[in-house]
């Protein structure tokens, strides 16, 4: 798994979310119930991370969204 985006904007990671449902690429995101924790103040980023073989994809996908901005360095 490779980390595609870290964010504090819980609309920015529906709106990911929703495209890489839409092109059926699997992602797993993490830490979202830390807002729990945090009193949903947004201090704690969500990381959106997504399996070695989709990557590509994935970060074609956001960029093509106009979302390149939003990705983490690829390091491969």
């Amino acid at each position: 798994m490779r980390e595609l985006v870290r964010t504090n904007d819980a609309v920015l990671v529906s709106a990911i979310q929703a495209l890489l449902d839409a092109a059926q690429i699997p992602y797993m995101l993490l830490d979202q119930n830390m807002s729990v924790l945090e009193g949903s103040i947004g201090i704690l980023p969500r990381r959106l991370l997504v399996a070695d073989d989709h990557v590509g994809q994935a970060r074609r996908l956001l960029e093509e969204a106009g979302l390149g901005h939003e990705l983490r360095p690829d390091g491969r």
